[in-house]
């Protein structure tokens, strides 16, 4: 099976087709005593059925595939947009291993994390020890200007305290007394990944900023991202400030990191928010969030701790963006310049342009809190209509919100919200009441492959396609990419459909 000329070289997909394999494969079920072909064709189908979706949905001790992570990964994303921060999970090995791993294979970059290695000893003597030493070695070898630290399930459940091991560590001198170490309590069995991007957030803005506020605003603009995976869209908000003249800071901008220039020199820490800018954020005329539900905790301690407005802007599809421009505006006295206004119009342009294709469309979709109400939104806008909205994430503030945005609209009537189900869930929606088009993270692509479901990739993580998180899907821009996506998707499905020759070319309709 070793595969000797490197000339030669298989990719998985045509390896596994050999005749060694698959005699292996046929092997390994006789061995299993697997059930013969017929059996499982028969049982596949009745999956597909209505009766099955009724046992499907009434199934609660099970999750199959759930759309989430878990809340370390999101604490670290959130820790990465500060300038020359380390994060460092207190916990197993394998947990960090795979969060740095669910997150290069989604930007196609470094990221950089350590942990405290904690193994049996440490979850029956608790991880002090882990902690000490892997803070003093964090610091001295990768020279960081900030380590922020998270937990996992391990820490959480044997109940080790962050905020006396961290003093403790100083106080041992693992590193020095004045060296920012912010924490988040981020245990994987409760929330999900953008609960965790938020107690690191608010763990982040409290320790920097901690004895910094003023008598007098410093005249700037907070934006908080939330848990953003699209690199593109912290570069369009920014190029919008600029563009309207705003001094703004924003919290935390991983965008460098994330996406850093291969100019031959390595740099552990490219890019980031400057602690001292994020230090001087309690001092903002305003914060904006970009997302509500990975905010929540931030924004609740922005308001009652600093006594400053927070407000929550999608700028996505032209009534998002146009609010955010206006709320930008109201804050800060800035006109919304002409060349906004332009790229609106060349926008609404280019949704004239395809609203008949997507006019109609039965639609399913699944993700985040916030993703999923800004595609809705976007949907409606073409007169698409949402069929099933799943979100396993979900919470009744959310759920509430988006009945009224679905309310709003003719468009929205016949959607249904499944809050906390996953893709196994999905499958059975697809199967029973088919829809036009699925619009969902790289892990959809095998219930396209089962239900034959149009799939378009929105969201994380993206695994299976190249620099989609490079683009933007906020502003006006960002409008156009997501027709772009959403558009064609149904065009090549099109094609697909007409393809055969004197049955279904007939038209040879090459101008769609």
């Amino acid at each position: 099976m070793a595969q000797h000329d490197v000339n030669k070289i298989k990719d998985h997909a045509e390896l596994f087709q050999q005749q060694e394999y698959q005699e292996l494969f046929q092997a390994k079920k006789e061995f299993e005593c697997g059930h013969e072909s017929e059996e499982v064709t028969r049982i596949a189908e009745w999956t597909k059925t209505w009766e099955y979706r009724e046992k499907n949905f009434a199934r609660q001790a099970l999750t199959v595939n759930p759309a989430k992570a878990c809340q370390p990964l999101g604490s670290i994303l959130a820790a990465v947009g500060f300038e020359g921060t380390l994060p460092f999970v207190h916990g197993s090995q394998g947990c960090v291993a795979y969060f740095r791993s669910h997150l290069t294979r989604h930007f196609k970059e470094p990221f950089s994390a350590v942990s405290s290695s904690m193994t049996e000893d440490a979850a029956v003597f608790g991880g002090l020890k882990n902690l000490i030493e892997g803070l003093a070695v964090s610091y001295n070898l990768y020279k960081p200007k900030m380590i922020a630290v998270c937990t996992t399930c391990m820490a959480e459940v044997i109940g080790d305290d962050l905020q006396a091991f961290i003093r403790t560590a100083k106080e041992e001198g693992a590193v020095p007394e004045d060296f920012p170490v912010p924490y988040a309590h981020t245990p994987s069995f409760v929330g999900s990944h953008i609960l965790g991007y938020d107690n690191m957030m608010k763990g982040i803005l409290s320790n920097l900023t901690a004895g910094k506020k003023k008598e007098t605003t410093n005249g700037k603009i907070n934006f908080i991202p939330g848990f953003e995976t699209y690199i593109g869209n912290l570069r369009e908000i920014k190029r919008i400030a600029n563009v309207m003249g705003i001094d703004y800071t924003l919290l935390a901008d991983n965008s460098e990191y994330l996406d850093s220039p291969n100019n031959g020199t390595y740099n552990m820490y490219p890019g980031g928010t400057k602690l001292e800018d994020a230090a001087d954020s309690i001092n903002a005329e305003a914060t904006i969030a970009l997302q509500a539900y990975a905010t929540t905790k931030t924004r609740e301690y922005i308001e009652h701790e600093w006594h400053q407005k927070t407000y929550v802007n999608r700028p996505v599809g032209i009534r998002g963006t146009d609010e955010f421009l206006m709320k930008l505006s109201a804050l800060t006295g800035k006109p919304i310049p002409q060349e906004l206004e332009d790229e609106r119009g060349r926008a609404v342009d280019a949704l004239t342009d395809s609203q008949a294709w997507l006019h109609g469309k039965r639609v399913a979709m699944y993700g985040d809190p916030d993703l999923v109400i800004g595609l809705t939104q976007f949907l409606l806008e073409v007169g698409a209509e949402p069929v099933h909205i799943l979100v396993s994430n979900s919470n009744e503030h959310f759920e509430t919100e988006l009945r009224a945005l679905l309310d709003s609209s003719p468009f929205g009537q016949g959607a249904t919200i499944h809050g906390g189900r996953d893709l196994w869930h999905m499958r059975s929606l697809l199967f029973t009441e088919p829809v036009d088009l699925l619009i969902g993270n790289s892990y959809g692509k095998y219930l396209w492959r089962d239900t034959k479901t149009p799939f378009v990739r929105i969201g994380y993580p993206i695994f299976d396609r190249h620099h989609l998180h490079r683009y933007a899907t906020y502003g006006y821009q960002g409008t156009i990419n997501l027709l772009n996506w959403i558009v064609n998707t149904i065009l090549d499905e099109l094609d697909r459909n007409t393809i055969i020759p004197s049955k279904t070319d007939i038209s040879y309709d090459l101008i769609r």
